[in-house]
């Protein structure tokens, strides 16, 4: 069983965010592994450690697939010191700025030439929240997709895989036959903390690097961009309302004003 566990590298939650030239600025804010994408490398590796594991010799591998600059290393890395077993990161120029059209071509043709069985996703990610990205996948590669997994079970023999999805009216069953594209909610589990050792092993482990070139393909031209954006104005002073028998009116015509009520 083969498994692609497709990442992304993210500005940091807690870093101030700022547009240039109509792109995120990537640059100048610390970068990290996108916190809900750890939620599918766990899954990934529960997945194999419940079927034998995937050690050298196994018949169970992870790899990890990203797009991004180079410093996205950094992240392929982490999920490599996490236990998976080799990486894959495009990295191109041409791919600055890549909507989610783009990037799902991209990782899409790295996991057609890769023949995976089973592709693992994080919901979303924390720079864009559009969780559209694994469904694009599926539909490109013309396999099942099954979304928002709150737990996932495989059967490598019956090359099936079911799940529990999560709606906002219950939860449902749904199953796919390999290939398959599963993306996976934060409830899913608790990811693990990369091990000393597994810091250590990750420093030996294959990563790949590879550009537009390498995969046949050209750049997608982007259908979305950013025409205008203006930073977050500051936080205006609160106002006090002192109760002198009229608070309430003053507290229904504030909520009025703001649309709130």
């Amino acid at each position: 069983m083969k498994i692609a566990v497709c990442i992304k590298q993210v500005p940091d939650s807690w870093a101030e965010k700022k547009m240039v030239n109509g792109l995120l600025d990537r640059v100048n804010v610390d970068a990290v592994l996108n916190d809900l994408d750890e939620y599918a490398i766990e899954e990934a590796l529960r997945i194999v450690e419940a079927h034998g594991g995937n050690e050298e010799g196994s018949a169970h591998s992870i790899t990890i697939i990203s797009m991004g600059p180079e410093r996205a290393l950094e992240s392929v890395r982490k999920a490599l010191s996490m236990g998976a077993n080799a990486g894959i990161l495009i990295t191109d120029s041409a791919l600055v700025g890549a909507d989610a059209l783009a990037t799902s071509k991209v990782l899409a043709t790295v996991i057609s030439k890769g023949e995976f069985d089973l592709v693992i996703c994080g919901t979303e990610s924390t720079d864009a929240r559009m969780s559209v990205v694994p469904a694009m996948i599926a539909e490109r590669l013309g396999c099942a997709q099954l979304t928002f997994a709150a737990s996932v079970t495989v059967d490598p023999d019956a090359k099936k895989v079911s799940i529990s999805r999560v709606t906002e009216s219950g939860v449902d069953a749904m199953s796919g036959e390999f290939p398959v594209v599963v993306s996976v909610v934060e409830k899913i589990n608790e990811p693990r903390y990369p091990s000393f050792k597994g810091i250590m092993a990750a420093k030996k482990k294959s990563i790949e690097t590879i550009d537009l070139s390498s995969l046949g393909i050209t750049a997608e031209s982007s259908w979305s961009s950013v025409v205008d954006s203006s930073p977050r104005p500051a936080r205006a002073a609160g106002i006090v309302i002192t109760d002198d028998s009229t608070g309430a009116e003053k507290l229904v015509a504030y909520l009025a004003e703001k649309k709130l009520i």
